[in-house]
């Protein structure tokens, strides 16, 4: 199987003599949940993986290593994997790892409360063969679900049941909410949303630790500025983003290194393709023009994405074509082009859909969650004017904007998707797929987007076993996507994080950031 291997970069550039070891850092998102199956984002796995742990996990070149599990192997023909336990893993509280917890971790994680139920639509069942034995069971061949599971974190049940947590609550939260009891090299010792949250590491890890910090802090700082002030002044050792404006100069900065890179995710804009009405601006109560692939590949053609990226993004980002990077399994190489910028193709489009005077609507936007996000917002907004269309900008935290898009709250929507097993089948299975609760499919598919074709080659891909049989069906999935403009992909995000020189660190495309790995020297 191929696996990808991405751009991987490390700090380590030696100390001038700082001996600290405590470690303090700063993003623009804080994680909204220490919950691991009530949140399915990459703020908040990506800091709970220092604190639970799953069966596999992802080193730092990416590749699928084990964790709770030390080995995996399938079960028959495809029925499923069986995976083996290490023993004398013990969580946070001191509670014994073993089957039951894996059991129970499948239960909440796939239940109707979980933000994270459709990573186990392929899972008909999960079976405890002993205390420190698992088999997970398929509905069909599923050769990459160990790759899938890389981000699924072991709970005690013992513990959830103790303190009411059986469920994830992600609407009014519950214990598991603010606390945390996982096996990881750190444990929470104290969450105050918005404000800190502190992990320390667990003295009785059962893996070998290659860090050096006897004590972690992050801190949310939405403001750049602010940011970078803390990390010149030495109130942080390490932001992430490092505002794109600011990396030239600090770059040449004594003390201080910029780390860059691509990450594995996708920026793109999302339409609601089962809106039968526009909900806002000039032409809210008309019919919705975005129903229409002409009016969608009308956009598609009215937005400049170079200049966004040399202007904008000061060209550190890359032009995207489908939902997945190059880098990326299973990338059709065959629809590698994107839509030109035409802003005449646009408007004979616009035209010939019935919309020559144009229309408004509404578009969302999250202003902390992706790198510039708001100001790539603005410049679209400026583009789609040129043509005609108006769009009514709404920018908000994200905190307040996954809710507004879940509750349909939107025409358009900008999104940035990674995918969780860097393969092309991730994002054809959450943002592609016909949404299904009762086969936990589409679940980030906010626009409802709807294609028959491409439902009929999800499980054939999930289930394929030869890479060219299957790299053709992905193929014709990436070519029914781009003929109906179903998204309309933007650039892949890059990865800047400005550090303390002293501290040597690990980037990995997925933008997680894995505390033992740090050390201060």
């Amino acid at each position: 199987m191929r696996i990808f291997a991405a751009t991987l970069l490390a700090s380590t550039i030696l100390a001038s003599g700082a001996t600290a070891n405590e470690f303090r850092w700063a993003g623009t998102t804080d994680p909204q949940t220490m919950d691991p199956h009530a949140v399915n984002s990459a703020p908040v796995l990506g800091f709970l993986n220092n604190v639970y742990e799953g069966l596999v996990r992802r080193g730092k070149d990416m590749t699928v290593e084990p964790a709770l599990a030390t080995s995996w192997e399938p079960i028959g023909e495809g029925e499923g994997w069986r995976f083996t336990l290490g023993q004398g893993v013990t969580f946070h509280d001191g509670s014994a790892f073993n089957a039951e917890d894996v059991i129970f971790s499948y239960e909440r994680a796939s239940s109707e409360a979980s933000d994270t139920r459709s990573w186990f639509a392929p899972v008909s069942e999960v079976i405890a063969v002993d205390d420190y034995t698992v088999d997970i069971m398929t509905s069909a061949p599923n050769p990459i679900f160990p790759d899938s599971i890389a981000n699924w974190m072991m709970m005690d049940s013992g513990w959830a049941a103790a303190n009411g947590a059986e469920r994830p609550d992600k609407e009014n939260g519950n214990y598991a909410t603010l606390n945390a009891n996982g096996t990881g090299a750190f444990r929470l010792v104290d969450r105050q949303p918005g404000l800190q949250t502190v992990v320390e590491p667990f003295g009785g890890w059962w893996g070998t630790p290659e860090h050096n910090i006897t004590r972690a802090t992050f801190t949310p700082i939405q403001n750049p500025a602010t940011a970078v002030a803390a990390l010149l002044s030495g109130d942080v050792d390490f932001i992430n983003p490092m505002p794109i404006q600011d990396a030239q100069r600090l770059s040449s900065q004594d003390g201080v290194n910029v780390i860059q890179g691509i990450e594995a995710r996708v920026i793109m804009l999302g339409f609601a393709h089962d809106h039968d009405t526009i909900k806002y601006g000039a032409s809210a109560g008309e019919p919705n023009p975005f129903r229409d692939a002409r009016v969608r590949a009308a956009v598609a053609h009215a937005i400049n994405v170079p200049a966004i990226l040399q202007t904008i993004m000061r060209g550190n980002a890359e032009p995207a074509s489908q939902l997945v990077s190059a880098a990326m399994r299973g990338y059709s190489a065959g629809n590698a082009e994107r839509p030109a910028y035409d802003p005449d193709a646009a408007r004979a489009l616009l035209a010939e859909a019935g919309h020559a005077d144009g229309f408004g609507f509404g578009l969302k936007c999250p202003n902390n969650r992706y790198l510039n996000d708001e100001a790539v917002c603005q410049a679209v907004v400026s583009m789609l004017a040129q043509v005609g269309i108006e769009a009514q900008l709404d920018a908000m935290p994200v905190q307040n904007y996954w809710p507004e898009l879940r509750a349909d709250n939107f025409d358009m929507y900008l999104l940035g998707w990674s995918p969780g097993t860097f393969d092309a089948e991730h994002p054809m299975r959450f943002l592609a797929a016909t949404p299904n609760e009762e086969k936990r499919l589409g679940s980030w598919n906010f626009g409802g987007y709807s294609n028959a074709r491409v439902d009929e080659l999800l499980p054939m891909i999930q289930s394929e076993i030869d890479d060219g049989k299957r790299q053709a069906m992905l193929d014709e999935y990436a070519a029914i996507l781009q003929e109906e403009h179903a998204y309309v992909p933007l650039y892949i995000q890059p990865l800047l994080w400005g550090v303390q020189s002293n501290v040597s660190l690990t980037q990995r495309p997925d933008d997680f950031f894995i505390l033992r790995w740090v050390t201060i020297n």
